[in-house]
């Protein structure tokens, strides 16, 4: 029989039973007249059997954006939370019995009974609408999971809109779907999925977020009073928000009817009834931060940056940044990094103790793992934290108008460059890859030079250069001190920071082959100037005051070049992960330690044994002759390395020192400024670095170096 030919009674109930299915809307049946002719010939179009079989069915079970945490190196201790949604999916066993029976007293009395669609609710909702009634809802909790399900699984807007669209078409297929997912899931699961996809308002996603946010617990410890809150929400969060004062009214009137509800389906008695309607509703949320800038102590937040640094510069996590970050906040990963609890709050606190976060002098300090590159610590006076307008004027008259100071908050990575930060001169700490570009040469650690308290070189230099000679074209150089000068060899050199023994020592190597040996150790020329002076081989030649620390480095940069001495060698690129989990619990490579052979073994073992003199500790192979700073191994005790820095008119004070376990270094300057007058303060910096490690040591039994052959 035609459809023409189909008797009209048949055509009736199939348009009245069209309307009904298709008169919902975010679970609620609207009126049939709300719909235009055209949308119902449609449906009449499409009535039978096998127009509804039709009907597109796939749901796409696509778990919805997670919060992913990041951790310290004892994976218990959180640093940040990173989130577009704060939501984090939890088991059914997880949540408590009461917010599953809350949820169905508040949006399907009948959902262990039906299929995914409830024929009674519809045929109920249509009656009572089409004679006028307040509009009932018909949508049972699986059609809702399918609603929100589509608009999560979509892979354009498009397609986020077409899942949540008012068209008859839509409900239709919204209906075919449930009774699908009813076949594919449990009752149970059913729940959990649904829960933890639904919205609760205040930014918070899913059951997990949604308890966190307005009662700063887990689900599974949900109380009936606080479930049915939550419950009441799902429907409109913002009209039953409880801290809102137009909501607050709405939400408690809310709760108690769903309470009521939870009675009538004899999920609770009428004395827990009672007892849970005496519970006050929340007034205050507790939305947890998002982000480097809402760490839980903004000394933690220059190494959040790091990180966050670093995964946006791994293509393993997006084709580009914008996946990348993405990737990040939406993944639902769970990082542990690298970063040491005890070392950074020790040097957060070392710091305090000599220098104020109100102060224009930044003090900088970068600790790392020799044998990993794992960061250890990342600590300055200073917030990581955005400026609030309350900073002072920079102090560079350079700057342009309105530029402000980075103290006390900044955002900048003042400790590990990049973002437009190329560094600072570190000074005498860089002798030591000249010493090691000599050593690779075959010179000894015996191998001496006797020079004045000032030395002419053979670079040449513009003669108008305050260093040049007099009456020459050539760069002069000079010692902190008339009374260094003699013959020193590269443990004595090393340990009083000769200048006169370094500067001929990098002429008889080659300066580029210094350069070369700090590339190996990692350093980074971030400034174009600096990059201009040692661009190729026989620019760097010329470069006289190279070994003296003139370009720009970082804390970081020096603190992992050291750190190449005590991994025998092995250059280890910094990196801010212990390990990451992806949501599924599994493992994910990145971040793992990355080392190349930087110089032979026993080159670095030779090197670390002079470096062992400007320390004062003393050196397995040969005599110190003194050291630029005594009391680091005084105070700290065990087997240590390290070189003092200071830059002309003392704008940069610096001091590295390093152990078997953890190499730290550390800077005085002024960020704000190069060119500035203020001197830098060795009084300041050194202690910081030396009892910073002293702390980190304390009670860990004396690790010897290896000893280098002779």
């Amino acid at each position: 029989m035609s459809s023409g030919n189909r008797p009209k009674t048949r055509s009736f109930l199939t348009k009245a039973g069209a309307l009904a299915l298709c008169g919902l809307l975010t679970g609620i049946v609207v009126s049939a007249a709300s719909f235009p002719a055209a949308a119902l010939s449609g449906l009449v179009a499409k009535e039978g059997a096998a127009e509804f079989a039709a009907l597109p069915s796939a749901v796409v079970h696509q778990s919805a954006p997670q919060v992913t945490r990041v951790y310290a190196s004892d994976g218990r201790t959180l640093i940040a939370t990173m989130y577009d949604e704060f939501r984090s999916d939890v088991p059914i066993s997880g949540i408590a019995v009461s917010m599953q029976n809350a949820i169905v007293a508040a949006e399907d009395h009948n959902f262990y009974n039906h299929h995914g669609v409830d024929a009674k609710g519809i045929a109920r909702a249509f009656v009572n609408n089409q004679n006028g009634g307040a509009q009932q809802g018909a949508s049972t909790l699986t059609m809702q999971y399918v609603r929100m399900a589509q608009a999560y699984g979509a892979k354009t807007p498009q397609e986020a809109i077409d899942a949540t669209k008012d068209t008859p078409e839509r409900k239709v297929a919204e209906m075919k779907n449930a009774l699908q997912i009813e076949k594919d899931l449990s009752k149970k699961q059913i729940i959990e999925r649904y829960l933890n996809l639904a919205p609760f308002g205040n930014g918070a996603y899913g059951i997990y977020a949604g308890s966190q946010v307005y009662f700063k617990k887990s689900p599974k410890d949900l109380t009936i009073a606080e479930a049915a809150l939550l419950a009441g929400m799902v429907k409109a969060p913002t009209a039953f928000d409880p801290t809102t004062k137009g909501g607050y009214p709405q939400a408690l009137d809310r709760r108690n009817y769903i309470i009521d509800n939870m009675v009538m389906l004899k999920q609770i008695t009428k004395e827990q009834a009672d007892a849970a309607k005496k519970e006050k509703l929340v007034r205050t949320t507790h939305r947890p931060g998002n982000g480097c800038t809402e760490v839980r102590t903004n000394s933690w937040g220059f190494f959040c940056d790091y990180f966050y640094r670093w995964w946006q510069g791994r293509k393993e996590f997006g084709a580009n940044p914008y996946e990348r970050e993405r990737q990040l906040k939406s993944g639902g990963y769970t990082i542990v990094t690298s970063l040491d609890v005890k070392a950074q709050e020790s040097a957060r606190k070392e710091i305090l103790e000599k220098a104020s976060d109100n102060q224009r002098n930044a003090v900088l300090i970068a600790g790392i793992e020799p044998g990993t590159g794992r960061i250890k610590s990342l600590a300055a006076n200073r917030k990581f934290k955005l400026d609030d307008g309350k900073n002072p004027k920079s102090s560079n008259p350079r700057a342009g108008k309105g530029v402000r100071a980075t103290y006390p908050n900044t955002t900048n990575p003042i400790i590990t460059g990049g973002g437009g930060i190329d560094g600072y001169q570190a000074g005498s700490v860089f002798k030591m890859f000249t010493m090691v570009a000599a050593l690779e040469k075959g010179y000894g650690l015996s191998h001496s030079i006797t020079s004045g308290s000032t030395y002419k070189t053979n670079y040449p230099i513009a003669p108008s250069s305050p260093a040049a000679c007099p009456g020459t074209h050539f760069y002069c150089v000079s010692n902190a001190s008339k009374s260094e000068q003699g013959t020193f060899n590269m443990w004595t050199g090393f340990g009083k920071s000769v200048n006169t023994y370094f500067v001929p020592l990098q002429e008889q190597v080659g300066t580029e082959k210094v350069v070369d040996v700090s590339k190996r150790f990692g350093m980074v020329y971030r400034s174009s100037g600096d990059r201009d002076l040692i661009k190729t081989p026989a620019a760097a030649h010329d470069f006289g005051a190279f070994t003296l620390g003139v370009t720009a480095s970082t804390p970081l940069d020096i603190a992992n070049a050291y750190a190449t001495l005590a991994g025998d060698g092995m250059f280890c690129s910094p990196t801010p992960i212990k390990q990451i989990y992806a949501a599924d619990k599994s493992k994910v490579a990145a971040g793992q330690p990355s080392c190349t052979r930087a110089t032979e073994p026993d080159v670095a073992r030779k090197a670390l044994d002079a470096a062992r003199c400007p320390v004062g500790d003393r050196a397995q192979l040969g005599s110190c002759g003194g050291s630029t700073e005594p009391n680091a191994h005084r105070v700290i005790g065990h087997p240590i390395y390290g070189k003092t820095g200071t830059t002309d008119g003392d704008k940069t004070a610096s001091l590295v020192v390093g152990s078997q376990h953890l190499v730290i270094a550390g800077y005085m300057v002024n960020p704000d400024w190069a060119n500035h007058n203020d001197k830098m303060d060795h009084h300041v910096i050194n202690p910081i670095v030396y009892n910073t490690m002293a702390d980190y040591l304390k009670g860990k039994a004396d690790e010897e170096f290896k000893k280098p052959g002779e």
